[in-house]
């Protein structure tokens, strides 16, 4: 018989302790009594008094607590008896500084604490690449390893809100940490908890899986808490119940919510990238891609800022997004890391196709430069493929009140390819459409 858990997760309590465990009372007085609480980011301030009355018994805590390890050198001291792991009071323990907590009644919690270390070194409040490996060692050679219940970390993965919705009060490409990204891939958490960046974030949760290139596995939920002392009533409190991962049944456990994404982190994200150019030849036959410094130079130039297009959040279940229930999935054709084909429902040929990306992405100009470069990686293996069986391709995306990017595929015989231009200009000559074309390497971004 499985058996669920009630658990709290506390951001930065920085030595609030009595704000932080009258409320933890106060709400078990009226939903009963939990079972775990977790602390993630720093769990001491500078008021030594303030936790000297729970050491010597003064002030008891009221739940079973555990904590992370120091992120700054002035709390060092705290633990100074305790280094690798223990109890620092009555009801509550130190982890350690990485490793998995397994429970009594099954829960695995993997932790990891600190911050990443600017000079690749390990100390006491840094970590570094070896002790993540040494983390994941145990799992790598593990086949029947699915995940582990709890992830929490003090620092935040880095660019975890990429396919989500953007945190909006950081950059998350320019904070958090790439180790810790590496940690979350590999760990596949169902949920993963931090702190230190004094903002309430839940992202949409993310799969675990190459959807049908792997076989399913478990969502991940992302969590980022506030300080206990913050004054704008940002949430610094998460409350949720869970039965372990190892009592739960597989369908139950590996169930897609609507609003999965893609998994935010990438491997290779830390290798350079080479950007890709190709020709755009007409507006049907536009490849869109990065050109970083542009904008850039337009600014210091004084040209005029551009407004930035609000499109309509998704009003239903999307057909495109390849993990939803709604996709046709026996229209698919072929499924990449982060793109898919599928053959058109209705095409305007036997062989019209469509290059779509796996995630939410509502237009190329808004979709990150991963999904485009592998957007035209089909498109180059399309036009080779109909180049063998005597035809030419017409590639155009006609964003117009849709949620989700879609590229047509439109193979046209050989021979037509020179009237292609012409015809299209008659054409909208005889709707009353002006048609524009844009000059080779344009950046549709801008």
């Amino acid at each position: 018989m499985s058996t669920q858990l009630k658990i709290f997760v506390a951001g930065d309590v920085e030595g609030n302790f009595d704000q932080l465990f009258s409320r933890i009372k106060n709400i078990q007085k009226k939903s009963g009594n939990f079972d775990l609480l977790l602390c993630v980011g720093d769990f001491f301030g500078t008021n030594f008094m303030a936790w000297e009355s729970y050491v010597k018994g003064e002030k008891k805590v009221p739940i079973a607590t555990l904590i992370l390890g120091p992120n700054k050198f002035e709390h060092t001291d705290y633990y100074k008896d305790n280094k690798d792991g223990g109890d620092l009071c009555d009801n509550v323990t130190y982890l350690g500084k990485k490793g998995t907590y397994n429970g009594s009644s099954g829960l695995t919690i993997a932790y990891l604490s600190g911050t990443e270390s600017s000079e690749g070194k390990s100390g006491e409040i840094n970590f570094s690449q070896q002790d993540v490996t040494s983390l994941l060692l145990p799992v790598a050679t593990d086949t029947k390893f699915q995940g582990v219940d709890i992830l929490i970390t003090s620092q935040w993965p880095k660019g975890v809100d990429r396919y989500g919705i953007p945190v909006g009060e950081l950059d998350t490409k320019n904070v958090g940490s790439s180790l810790v990204s590496q940690l979350a891939i590999n760990l596949r958490p169902r949920y993963h908890f931090c702190g230190m960046e004094n903002v309430f974030y839940e992202r949409q949760p993310y799969r675990n899986h190459k959807v049908l290139a792997e076989k399913e596995r478990h969502v991940t939920r992302f969590i980022g808490l506030a300080k206990l002392s913050n004054t704008q009533k940002k949430k610094y409190l998460y409350a949720f119940s869970i039965t372990p991962l190892s009592s739960i049944d597989q369908s139950e456990l590996t169930k897609q919510t609507p609003d999965v994404t893609e998994c935010p982190f990438n491997m290779e994200e830390s290798k350079p990238r080479q950007e890709k150019e190709s020709d755009a030849q007409f507006f049907y036959d536009m490849t869109p891609r990065e050109e970083k410094g542009k904008k850039r130079q337009r600014d210091k130039d004084g040209g005029p800022d551009r407004k930035q297009i609000k499109h309509k959040e998704p009003t239903g279940p999307c057909w495109f997004c390849l993990g939803s229930p709604e996709v046709e999935k026996h229209l698919v054709v072929s499924v990449g890391i982060h793109t898919y084909l599928a053959l058109a429902k209705g095409g305007l040929v036997d062989d019209h196709i469509l290059i779509l990306p796996i995630g939410h992405h509502q237009s190329t100009t808004s979709a990150p430069s991963e999904v485009i470069d592998e957007i035209n990686r089909y498109k180059t293996a399309l036009k080779k493929f109909f180049k063998q069986i005597g035809k030419s391709v017409v590639f155009f995306e006609r964003n117009y009140k849709t949620q989700h990017l879609q590229i047509q595929v439109v193979p046209v015989p050989i021979d037509c390819v020179q009237e292609l231009k012409d015809a299209f200009m008659q054409c909208s000559e005889e709707e009353n459409v002006e048609l524009n074309e844009i000059p080779k390497h344009s950046d549709l971004k801008q």
